[in-house]
């Protein structure tokens, strides 16, 4: 079963070992430890459903319908499966979730199992002026899924998990069609059953979805060998409120602008997504990953840099800043290990500075040799240190568990969230260096028990232009959940604004959604903007599709 009110399955978490009491109160202090609701204090708290009561508006004063309770066969106005969806997984939809400061929620949910079903409810939606979010694996750090604070009109969750099949698999073109709601595991299990991989494998690969990674311009640990979502989105259906929109699949096409284009990011604002066709791969014959270590963040920088420039055939790259990779070695736990570690690095000449880079190579057991006869020159010039592959091999074991170590520190009466922008190699150490001292001295003055921020980042995607940089934070916990979620929107507000004031994109894999649209007219500018708005009026001219989300209304 899925946590109600944390990441992943209830039977699955991750303990933080005992070094970590000590280290984190070295850098942030003791924790202040908050009171968890109960599911079924939480379910108590839901308010009666609007789509019992709701009225649909008046002609000439005089009512002309209502809506009768649970009037459609497909919503379910359940408490639990409303509170369920209320919420997404930023850190103030975390902390709402585990305090019960909950406020907003849907009035239905409802779980489509086909395109017409989809089309139905749209329609029944403009009918009944009620607005619908759309709904993958729920994932969301942005805001995206949560109902307006301020609608008076019936909101209806669509959750497009039950459309979740291979549909269709053209071996010949390496076209895989899939519907919408599939999820992560889902996808990969169903497609290596037939020998192939969509190699897409974000973070929240365990629990998003398929037409969620599409409509939030989604980015994936292994983007080096595979792409973005963008470039593996080959075309599909979509269904709005004007009528259905195909994109068929072409290979490439000048045929006019990429209608793709409309709908990647677009985060549920134009229609809903049914169905999509991907470019997929063959299995690879190997794959491993590895460890290195170098004694500057320069000269690690420098080596990914070069790296990607040369077209050295890897899949992931990812470098940890100085911080970060002492943090990951301190809160590790096998501290023989990494003590014996630690003292051979310091013989190489990696001490306090050290930087440690996991890097990935896949492909045919030849084309892994050459890639590491190619990868030689490179390491020697900038003075690498090669740790193996067990300490990669412990990256692939836990790469989609981070995202539980926030229940970890919870529960030691921490919060810990993660930003993430992307930039210009010319650009990265400057803009790095503004995140982190904004996130450090943003809470120096509060008067508060919570003024201390420990700040790291790591480069998770790389490209010959740039890279992107995500910044993870850790803070104890206010007095209450009020204080704590002040102290967040602080931190959040000063670095959303020193990213895009110092070269930025607001967000490199994460999406828009509510949080970060205040800033997105920054990036797009006024025409960008007016283009945006007229496409949503195009294909939703009452707002009745996730508005607040991507277009601050």
């Amino acid at each position: 079963m899925k946590r109600w009110n944390g990441w992943g399955d209830e039977n699955s978490s991750m303990a933080l070992p005992i070094s970590a009491d000590v280290f984190l109160q070295q850098r942030v202090g003791a924790g202040n430890k908050l009171t968890d609701i109960s599911l079924a204090d939480a379910v108590n708290l839901v308010p009666a459903s609007k789509l019992n009561t709701f009225i649909k508006g008046k002609l000439e004063g005089r009512i002309k319908r209502s809506l009768e309770n649970n009037s459609h066969p497909l919503i379910s106005t359940d408490a639990e499966q409303r509170l369920r969806h209320a919420r997404g997984h930023s850190l103030p939809d975390y902390i709402a979730m585990r305090t019960g400061d909950i406020k907003h929620f849907p009035d239905g949910v409802c779980f489509p199992e086909n395109r017409l079903q989809v089309k139905e409810l749209l329609q029944y939606a403009k009918q009944n002026n009620i607005e619908l979010i759309p709904y993958g694996g729920g994932t969301s750090v942005a805001g995206h899924i949560n109902p307006k604070a301020d609608s008076s009109r019936p909101i209806v969750t669509v959750d497009m998990t039950h459309m979740n099949q291979l549909l269709d698999l053209d071996e010949e073109s390496h076209i895989a069609t899939f519907g919408a709601g599939t999820l992560g595991p889902m996808v990969e299990a169903q497609l290596r059953a037939k020998g192939y991989t969509l190699g897409h494998f974000p973070q929240s690969f365990e629990l998003s979805s398929i037409g969620g990674w599409i409509a939030s311009r989604s980015s994936g640990q292994q983007s080096l060998r595979y792409g973005r979502i963008e470039q593996l989105f080959a075309g599909g259906n979509i269904e709005t409120f004007a009528g259905s929109l195909e994109m068929p699949a072409f290979p490439a096409s000048s045929a006019g602008p990429d209608l793709r284009e409309i709908i990647l990011g677009s985060e549920g604002r134009f229609g809903i997504l049914t169905e999509v066709k991907v470019r997929v791969t063959k299995l690879a014959d190997h794959e491993e990953f590895s460890v290195l270590f170098f004694p500057s963040w320069q000269q690690a920088k420098s080596f990914c840099r070069m790296t990607v420039q040369s077209h050295i055939q890897l899949s992931m790259l990812r470098v940890s800043n100085a911080v970060e990779t002492q943090t990951q070695l301190k809160l590790a736990g096998h501290e023989k290990a990494i003590y014996w570690l630690e003292k051979y690095l310091n013989l190489r000449g990696c001490s306090q500075e050290k930087c440690m880079l996991t890097f990935g190579i896949t492909g045919s057991n030849k084309q892994v040799k050459q890639v590491k006869s190619l990868l030689k020159p490179w390491i020697k010039k900038y003075q690498g240190i090669s740790a193996g592959t067990l300490l990669g091999k412990k990256w692939q074991e836990n790469r989609f568990r981070s995202p539980y170590l926030r229940d970890a520190l919870w529960h030691k009466g921490y919060v810990v969230d993660t930003l993430e922008t992307a930039t210009n190699w010319d650009n990265v150490d400057n803009l790095m260096q503004k995140i982190e001292q904004t996130l450090s001295s943003t809470l120096a003055s509060t008067p508060s028990a919570s003024e201390q921020v420990h700040v790291f980042t790591h480069l998770s995607h790389v490209y010959k232009q740039g890279c992107s940089l995500y910044t993870t934070y850790v803070y104890k916990n206010g007095k209450d959940h009020h204080e704590t979620l002040a102290n967040w929107q602080k931190l959040k507000h000063a670095a959303s604004k020193a990213i895009v004031q110092h070269g930025g994109t607001i967000s490199h894999q994460h999406g828009v959604g509510k949080d970060h649209a205040h800033y997105l007219a920054i990036e797009k500018g006024e025409q960008g903007m007016q283009l945006l708005h007229a496409l949503s009026a195009h294909f939703d001219e009452k707002k009745l599709l996730n508005p607040g989300t991507l277009l601050n209304d």
